[in-house]
């Protein structure tokens, strides 16, 4: 379901009402107070919709509910839950994110299809956003993403949505960018305990939510985590890594890893011209890599 964004100018400068054309719980307004650029045209999706080339649609309903009817699931009864450490505590934050083996553990949310009420503890992701968001114009990177209100370490702040499509497809659609534009495809691999990996792709240029307006920054204040819901299709994330003070910039590491210490990026050329993807990094974070981090992968080096 998608609507046309409303636009007002105001002393100078272009204000959109509400980013999200009214299909998020709160409205996200656009704020510029740099120069007269607009957003590109942005059909608006709440949730992970399907491209081209999706083996599974994320909107469809493929996860068994559990049998609980208690207003909030238990770990020893809830089948939801049996399998994996609940993923929040009484104050619907996330916990253990970084986790005792150094990786995140799954999280399954209670569903459309479980009994239990709709204020059980495991339901965070699928309430949406809850925190007053503003997309705004910064001076060096863009287009940003920033709370207007304190927000705790562990809450969930919002998703990184877009179109779900295969490799193929994210790889024609990477090469197919030209030096000046953006790269809002993500990929995500998870590793399972058998020694397979699942890999999802998900893209938000032309159909996303406010996801793809966060910054990547060396040193970020959010981490991503994959939840499924209602389907196998991951929903992807964002958590405060720490207390995230009012007008603060919301950010996260694009390489997937929480407090991001490699060491700079290498600027050489490579054999088949990759170094030509890289783009200067301007998160001033004292860990700072220099470069936005780059996935080779969508490139088929290997092929060429």
């Amino acid at each position: 379901m998608t609507a046309a964004r409303p636009w007002a100018t105001h002393s100078g400068r272009l204000l959109s009402l509400d980013v999200c054309c009214g299909l998020e719980n709160l409205p996200v307004p656009v704020l510029n107070e740099v120069d007269d650029d607009c957003l590109l045209p942005l059909q608006y999706a709440p949730e992970n919709v399907a491209g081209p080339g999706a083996d599974l649609d994320p909107t469809e309903i493929t996860l068994p509910g559990c049998e609980c009817l208690a207003s909030s699931c238990e770990q020893d009864t809830c089948t939801c839950l049996q399998c994996y450490t609940g993923a929040y505590d009484e104050n619907l934050c996330h916990v253990n994110f970084q986790g005792e083996m150094g990786y995140s553990r799954p999280v399954f949310e209670c569903n459309i299809m479980c009994k239990c009420s709709e204020a059980c503890k495991n339901r965070v992701v699928q309430r949406g956003l809850t925190f007053k968001l503003q997309v705004y114009k910064s001076s060096k990177k863009g287009w940003g993403l920033r709370t207007l209100e304190p927000i705790k370490r562990g809450k969930f702040v919002c998703e990184y949505g877009g179109e779900v499509i295969s490799f193929p497809e994210a790889s024609r659609r990477t090469q197919s960018q030209s030096s000046g534009d953006m790269n809002y495809i993500i990929a995500v691999r998870e590793h399972l305990i058998s020694g397979e990996t699942l890999e999802t792709y998900i893209d938000p240029t032309h159909i996303g939510n406010v996801g793809r307006f966060l910054n990547h920054s060396c040193d970020p204040n959010l981490y991503m985590i994959p939840v499924r819901v209602n389907s196998l299709v991951p929903r992807l994330a964002l958590f405060a890594a720490c207390s995230i003070a009012s007008g603060e910039e919301l950010t996260y590491d694009y390489s997937g890893k929480f407090n991001n210490l490699e060491k700079r990026v290498r600027t050489e050329e490579g054999p088949c011209g990759e170094s030509s993807a890289l783009k200067l990094c301007f998160c001033g974070a004292q860990s700072c890599t220099g470069f936005l981090p780059f996935d080779g992968s969508l490139y088929n080096l290997k092929d060429k």
